[in-house]
């Protein structure tokens, strides 16, 4: 068998080397230096691609919030201002009709809120002296409060009286007049009410409780230091002393004469004569008021505007102040109450 040496042509062919498959040449060269730039310029563009648009979102969500922020500020501006611009009020400077002033206390009677004695009796200096108003409405639903505001509002509203003796001037009674409710009703010479409506509580109340019984099984105990020996007066840390009582007592006792001459002074021969309860804090319906001399007849705001003071058209002078005070009383109540809350007060109701 001839043998035969191999084809050399044929071994490289089949064997093709690396350095054959791979071109150094300098154009190559470069040509991969390109590609590899374009390569990272496209990363870079990616990125700062990517970039932009995250801070195109990130302002349009601050533009968002920014809006809203706007929004909001708004509708509490408009939420303010809108009793300002009523029909009721606009007409005001338009009709010479005249108009029925109503003030509302629609809840406590508390110094530092909305009802307090400085924004009643604001609204009703404003509702007397109006050019316009042709009578009064000092409209009531309120479970009573602070004697002291009860008893300004009270005075500033016969000293109105006095100022405007011909101005018809009523209490109208909803839900409940209770306590310094009824005390500052007590000042409209008329007072009206629905036959449902619960009336009266005429009495004082101090609420307090005490803590020396949960303080010596939990194994606390008071360091209070004073002063004075009556400073911790009706202390809650300490078993309640008779002459403290005693006295706290004659502080009730004293109000309450107070609360019941006012009535008196207000209703006059119309209180049912020999009825002590009236003046024990009980409530009692509308109807039953009626009988007991503390309401004259059964009505509603607008039945006294229209039958009794003959301008059937209401406009709301209740003093409320701006939105900043009205935030700032709620935060001053809010801190009030929780610093002096636990503390003995006197409240009528």
């Amino acid at each position: 068998m001839d043998k035969r040496e191999p084809d050399l042509i044929d071994i490289d062919a089949a064997h093709p080397t690396h350095e054959a498959e791979t071109d150094t040449t300098p154009s190559a060269w470069m040509e991969q230096m390109e590609a590899n730039r374009a390569a990272e310029r496209k990363v870079l563009e990616n990125l700062l691609q990517e970039s932009t648009l995250e801070k195109k979102r990130s302002r349009r969500w601050k533009n968002l919030f920014r809006l809203f922020i706007v929004g909001y500020l708004v509708f509490i501006a408009w939420h303010s201002l809108k009793g300002e611009f009523s029909s009721d009020n606009m007409e005001g400077l338009t009709a010479s009709k005249g108009h029925t002033a109503v003030v509302s206390v629609l809840g406590p009677i508390m110094a530092g809120t909305p009802y307090s004695a400085d924004n009643i009796i604001q609204g009703l200096a404003n509702a007397f002296e109006d050019p316009d108003t042709k009578g009064v409405i000092l409209r009531i639903n309120s479970p009573g409060g602070s004697p002291v505001q009860a008893g300004q509002i009270y005075d500033a509203m016969l000293l109105l009286r006095k100022r405007h003796p011909t101005m018809p001037v009523f209490a109208a009674l909803e839900d409940l007049c209770a306590s310094g409710g009824y005390y500052i009703a007590a000042s409209a010479p008329q007072i009206y009410a629905d036959k449902a409506s619960l009336v009266g509580s005429i009495g004082v109340i101090m609420q307090g409780f005490g803590l020396e019984k949960a303080m010596d099984k939990l194994g606390v105990e008071s360091r209070q230091l004073t002063s004075g020996k009556n400073k911790s007066f009706m202390s809650p840390f300490s078993p309640v002393d008779p002459k403290e009582s005693a006295h706290a007592q004659s502080l009730l006792q004293r109000i309450h004469r107070q609360f019941i001459k006012a009535v008196k002074a207000g209703r006059g021969d119309r209180l049912k004569p020999g009825n002590q309860e009236l003046f024990e804090g009980l409530v009692w319906t509308g109807d039953q008021a009626v009988r007991l001399g503390l309401v004259d007849e059964l009505g509603s705001p607008a039945f006294i505007a229209r039958n009794k003071i003959g301008a059937k058209r209401i406009v709301d002078f209740t003093y409320k102040g701006d939105w900043f005070s009205r935030m700032g009383l709620r935060v001053d109540a809010m801190v009030r109450n929780a610093v002096i809350g636990a503390s003995p007060g006197l409240v009528l109701r």
